[in-house]
């Protein structure tokens, strides 16, 4: 049996969550207890309980931008797709793309709106590896404001096949989203309402962020049979003096630092690798896998992942292994729904 195989499972299609509840805080929350090795059934609006005073709530304040593309080959007329992945120096961008044939640099795609209607042009620049092509946008306008007229929800494959419905836009961002970025949803996050925010707040948690700007790589599934093989794509990642200080004291007065999902973990555990907790600005490409030492968090928010991904290969170092793969049997046994839309596990 490989390595990457033992990250492997077989969960019912009709688990995969197709759209949000009708109310964020009700969604189940599967608690780990790893101290007492027990699985509890409790709902996300139970967070205020299961936490305690002196506590820290790491959030990942990134947003995600429409960076979903569709449009056709201006020559052509030939169907094709794109999704942003960062704006660069001289407007151009970075994108991935997909179309039958093959593009060339120097030919152009022109972009169809939330309306059907033919909007800007992007002119192909040069190739890189992977799909991914540098563009030119035959407009002067700012990155994302573009990218909200012409842009949609970049919903993963799994979840209607991408397609977004107009509701999209507000489900698939937390409510405290605010600084644009991300091309996928920290989903973790999307269980938070203001006013479960509002009562961890009261209940003596100290609500800390962080930014980590979720980029396709963080959902690729791993190809390597071992991990150690695998390349991160890295992510732009802040956490700034005031959070490292919050963090600090919390830990410092006996609390626990709970972070909201695997990209919170992910820049902790970067800015914690030196040792102590430092502030830290720029990429990150940290893959967890075992034998990793967790320095930073002490528990984990975190939805349920795909099979064969640095998601579930992270979850699972953090939980410790047979543990975590009870909690997804119990969780298949028990209903819970699945990926960015799904129900919630707390690692404690």
């Amino acid at each position: 049996m490989s390595e990457l195989s033992q990250y492997d499972y077989e969960l019912p299609r009709g688990l995969i969550a197709q759209f949000p509840l009708a109310k964020r805080v009700d969604a189940r929350l599967l608690v780990v207890d790893r101290a007492s090795q027990t699985l509890s059934h409790r709902h996300v609006r139970d967070l205020p309980e299961v936490l305690r005073p002196g506590d820290a709530l790491v959030l990942n304040d990134t947003k995600v931008v429409p960076a979903r593309l569709v449009g056709h080959r201006t020559q052509t007329g030939g169907r094709w797709e794109g999704l942003f992945l960062e704006a660069g120096e001289k407007r151009l961008w970075r994108v991935m793309a997909k179309t039958r044939g093959k593009l060339v640099p120097g030919e152009s795609v022109t972009l169809v709106n939330a309306q059907g209607r033919e909007d800007v042009r992007l002119r192909l620049v040069s190739r890189e590896p992977e799909g991914v092509w540098v563009v030119l946008p035959d407009s002067s306008e700012e990155p994302f404001a573009l990218l909200e007229r012409v842009g949609r929800v970049p919903l993963p494959p799994y979840i209607r096949k991408g397609e977004m419905v107009d509701a999209d836009r507000q489900t698939y961002q937390t409510v405290f989203a605010e600084k644009p970025g991300a091309v996928a949803a920290p989903t973790a996050g999307l269980h938070f309402t203001p006013r479960l925010l509002e009562q961890i707040e009261a209940r003596g948690v100290a609500i800390c962020r962080l930014t980590l700007h979720v980029g396709l790589g963080t959902f690729r599934p791993i190809e390597a049979d071992a991990l150690a093989e695998h390349a991160m794509h890295a992510e732009w990642a802040c956490l700034t003096r005031e959070t490292v200080d919050r963090i600090v004291a919390c830990r410092e007065g006996g609390g626990r630092v709970v972070a909201v999902g695997s990209t919170c973990i992910r820049v902790l555990e970067t800015a914690a690798l030196g040792g102590p907790l430092q502030p830290f600005t720029g990429p990150t490409d940290l893959f967890i896998r075992p034998p990793f030492e967790f320095r930073a968090a002490d528990a984990l928010l975190t939805n349920f992942h795909l099979p064969r991904t640095t998601l579930l290969v992270l979850v699972r170092t953090f939980g410790g292994d047979a543990l975590i793969r009870r909690a997804y049997d119990e969780a298949i046994r028990e209903e819970y729904r699945f990926y960015s839309y799904g129900d919630a596990m707390l690692i404690l």
